[in-house]
């Protein structure tokens, strides 16, 4: 659900204070309408923004379905001027949504053509105020969206484990942490990995590991543990990693680095 608040300051930072540019007089038919192929993603938000101002959405396609480069993807009717000023704000969040939802599915699609199980997951490198939409773009790719705050799981990463050593940040996290948390540790070798297992981890982390070093690290976990790889894994790379056995490959390039999918608002019939 996106807040009204939220949009407001959407508003906010595009309209300004004198929009000489959309006083407009009359109604007029918006649609939105994909330039490429791809998976369509922040219609709630697009759609969103057109309802804060009072412009009925009277048509548009679900979150994650593919689209044709000339798919209509949204429809709005309304007053010229409200439609105008929300175009902008809305276009740009389809557009960085589904570039999200797009790269998310061409990577679960590489991961599928080696394993049906492993999941892929994105990263907390999402854009400040714009992760639980980016998050939400993730899903609709088919991908896992991994844990959504600081709250919702307890990852031990290499700056923790410089500061109290890896037993102790894992033991400590363990004696802190809810016994509905899991506790993740990242580590770079495979002593490492073993090590946090042990320690109580229940999930290790396997980062900037070339896949046959994952796949031997796989190996040294007990059935009961969840692996994971990161670092640096890019699209062409995912099916090696898939092969390796781990439950879990995620790309923080999910989101800073997925190109926005090419979005036209067109108005009139």
């Amino acid at each position: 659900m996106i807040a009204d608040s939220q949009v407001e300051r959407w508003f906010r930072e595009d309209v300004g204070h004198h929009d000489v540019t959309n006083d407009l007089p009359g109604e007029t038919t918006g649609r939105l309408v994909a330039k490429e192929s791809g998976t369509v993603a922040g219609l709630d938000a697009a759609a969103a923004v057109f309802s804060y101002l009072d412009v009925p959405v009277v048509d548009r396609r679900e979150n994650g379905e593919s689209v044709e480069a000339g798919d209509r993807v949204l429809r709005v009717d309304g007053s010229t001027r409200d439609v105008l000023r929300a175009e902008r704000v809305a276009v740009n969040l389809a557009g960085h949504a589904s570039g999200i939802a797009t790269r998310t599915r061409e990577a679960v699609d590489a991961a599928r053509t080696e394993s049906d199980d492993v999941a892929v997951a994105g990263t907390r490198k999402t854009t400040p105020g714009l992760r639980g939409i980016e998050k939400r773009a993730i899903a609709a790719g088919g991908g896992d969206t991994h844990r959504l705050t600081l709250s919702h799981m307890v990852m031990v990463k290499d700056n923790q484990i410089a500061e109290s050593g890896l037993e102790t940040a894992v033991k400590r996290a363990g004696e802190r942490a809810s016994f509905a948390t899991k506790i993740e540790v990242e580590v770079e070798s495979l002593e490492a990995g073993r090590q946090a297992a042990d320690y109580g981890a229940d999930i290790v982390l396997f980062d900037n590991l070339p896949p046959n070093a994952v796949r031997s690290g796989v190996e040294t976990l007990p059935e009961s543990v969840l692996a994971e790889a990161s670092g640096g894994i890019a699209l062409t790379d995912v099916p090696a990693y898939a092969r390796t056995g781990v439950d879990v490959i995620s790309l923080g390039s999910l989101t800073h680095s997925a190109p926005a999918l090419d979005l036209s608002f067109r108005t009139g019939e």
